[in-house]
């Protein structure tokens, strides 16, 4: 018995999930996520797909973030025409999120189009619209966790709760052909060992002999935190952000994340830990992402105290993109809770652009940053950053709550995976970072889990042989389409192109006198005519 996968996305980055399993001609698709971060990562999203969509079966979803759900759209609009198979809470999310993805494409599009007018380029298409993903929530199909389906011939499949965000799942696959039974394990994005909005993450026992999971945080040991500490934490930056009369912004996702903090901003006010204000959260798709918690608040831990805290008087939900930009120009103290988590996108950046120069201003990272992303380069100390084309000093103060993450750490990702064995295959450590994988490489072979021939750092598009009880091995004929690209997760040239454009300013800013300018731009000038 023999079955390929291919590592179609989240190969050695954290973003476009996607796995490709072929099942003696049933090709199915685990994930089929959106491409984000640098802009050469971003690209992977026009490129054609490393398979035909026309011959995909059907999908097995495991959760509705945008790096696993956001290229369905596209899948359908190239000729997909089977189910999409996920949790009633991920297919209500997707409901909300599927179409604003549409819609940020076309928006983000015919403002690039508007420029390459006036560039004298061609203009360029969405890479999926509004209707593209309205059509796509008609494929869906729910599932309930622990409950078998058989979405095709030979393959069987069952969600279990990953712990990470609303309705998240990891998927266990019976892949059967002439009698004899493969079990396949893939994670999705594990949750943290408590103190989230979800419950702890569950998972199949027993063993299975192949086991693909996320390596986010794969090398990192987070200090243990309470939820009280993390309110604490939070509580400390608000009371300094209102001592100092100015905005505390908090980019977040709009999916669980921006549900979270409000829910802790509220619990805090009511018991006067913190000034009381008006909680701003600027994001309409985080606005239907709360009322979809409401529907669901029963599965989540103390659901009703997160029903009472999203509906409390002190949450104003801003609609109109006028209002938001009325809201980054208010002075004084006020908390503004915005899309998108990495900066690298939505209305967090006209707030940035308006008031990152301030030094009365506070900005909170609750999430992961990648690398590549605004938000990665303030978290990492950019002194200026680029926004919408303008140089912006920062001076306001850059603050992180760990505490705040979807996703579990090293030690918790290893206890897992420990948890799911015996592995009787292989591990494919997927979703990280080149360090992230490693860090939890070392963990799964510290643990005896397998040796380190056995687990596996896929490339893009690579594609194995899996067997039963056996390591895999590389799929005869494997064609890396796009593995190219082994430093897509690394920041590209734009990011460079953007660094040099502040080095450039900054030393024509402090040179001495115009004749030091004029010097240093005719060595620029001479350098670009200069071959390369």
């Amino acid at each position: 018995m023999a079955i390929t996968m291919s590592v179609c996305g989240a190969a050695r980055t954290v973003t476009g999930s996607c796995l490709l399993f072929d099942v003696l001609g049933v090709r199915f698709l685990v994930d089929c996520g959106l491409f984000q971060g640098p802009k050469t990562l971003k690209a992977l999203n026009y490129e054609p797909f490393p398979f035909d969509p026309r011959g995909i079966d059907f999908v097995l979803l495991t959760h509705a973030h945008i790096d696993h759900s956001g290229l369905l759209p596209r899948l359908v609009k190239l000729g997909f025409r089977g189910k999409i198979h996920a949790t009633e809470a991920t297919a209500d999310l997707c409901s909300c999120m599927l179409p604003d993805a549409g819609h940020i494409q076309e928006m983000e599009v015919e403002s690039l189009n508007r420029r390459n007018l006036r560039r004298g380029r061609g203009k360029v298409e969405p890479i999926y619209t509004v209707e593209d993903a309205e059509r796509t929530l008609g494929a869906f199909e729910t599932a309930r966790y622990g409950h078998w389906i058989t979405p095709g011939k030979g393959v069987r499949a069952r969600f279990w709760n990953a712990g990470h965000m609303l309705g998240s799942s990891s998927v266990e696959l019976e892949l059967t052909h002439h009698g004899e039974t493969m079990r396949v394990l893939v994670s999705g994005d594990i949750g943290p060992d408590g103190s989230g909005l979800e419950p702890l993450p569950r998972g199949p026992e027993g063993g299975v002999d192949h086991l693909i999971v996320e390596s986010t945080y794969g090398d990192e040991r987070r200090e243990d935190i309470t939820p009280d500490q993390r309110r604490e934490a939070l509580a400390e930056l608000v009371r300094g952000a209102a001592s100092k009369g100015g905005s505390l912004l908090i980019p977040v996702f709009a999916v669980e994340r921006a549900q979270e903090v409000m829910v802790d901003l509220v619990r805090l006010m009511n018991e006067n830990r913190v000034p009381g204000t008006v909680i701003n959260l600027d994001s309409p798709l985080a606005t239907k992402a709360t009322a979809v918690f409401m529907s669901h608040a029963g599965s989540l831990d103390e659901g009703e105290a997160v029903r009472a805290a999203l509906t409390s008087p002190r949450v104003r939900f801003v609609h109109d993109a006028n209002e938001s930009r009325g809201l980054a120009q208010e002075a004084g103290f006020q908390i503004v809770l915005a899309g998108s988590g990495m900066c690298d996108a939505g209305r967090i950046r006209h707030h940035l652009k308006a008031r990152l120069w301030d030094d009365r201003t506070t900005v909170a990272l609750v999430g992961f940053q990648a690398s590549g992303t605004l938000g990665r380069l303030l978290r990492d100390g950019a002194a200026r950053v680029r926004i919408q084309g303008d140089t912006i000093v920062v001076g306001a103060r850059i603050a992180e709550i760990n505490g705040y993450s979807a996703h579990a750490d090293g030690p918790a990702l290893g206890r897992w995976v420990a948890a799911r064995g015996p592995v009787r295959g292989s591990v494919f450590l997927v979703h990280g970072e080149p360090e992230a994988i490693e860090g939890l490489a070392v963990r799964v072979v510290g643990r005896g889990v397998l040796p380190d021939a056995a687990v596996i750092r896929p490339r893009l598009d690579e594609a194995f042989t899996l067997r039963p009880s056996a390591v895999a091995t590389p799929a005869p004929g494997g064609v890396l389409r796009r593995g190219r690209a082994e430093h897509l997760w690394a920041p590209d040239w734009h990011n460079e192109r953007a660094a040099l454009m502040l080095q450039i300013e900054e030393a024509l800013e402090h040179a001495d006198g115009d004749v030091t300018r004029a010097a240093l731009l005719d060595r620029l000038r001479r350098a670009l005519r200069e071959p390369s």
